[in-house]
């Protein structure tokens, strides 16, 4: 399954989304849903653990002046990438 974030972290139910989370899913950052990725942040932590990769769109991430704060760890992506997510994945959600 492709999870879709776009609102800010503090702004959804997190706990939710990271109960949703399963092997083989991907959860790909836009919008605001970029902050979830912050190096420091109180969440960047829980999407590392769970099991699943982390993508953030790039365009997104420097829209808002974040280059260099998002966490390594999190797989940068263009809009390319982002329809290869949504081919791979049949089943999506949005947060």
């Amino acid at each position: 399954m492709l999870h879709t974030l776009s609102h800010s972290p503090w702004q959804c139910d997190m706990a939710a989304l990271l109960r949703m989370l399963r092997s083989g899913d991907d959860l790909l950052l836009l919008s605001d849903g970029v902050t979830a990725a912050l190096e420091g942040s109180r969440y960047i932590p829980l999407l590392l653990n769970a099991p699943v990769t982390i993508h953030a769109l790039n365009d997104d991430v420097q829209a808002r002046g974040l280059n260099g704060q998002i966490s390594s760890s999190v797989v940068r992506v263009g809009y390319t990438d982002f329809v290869s997510l949504t081919v791979k994945h049949a089943v999506q959600m949005h947060w």
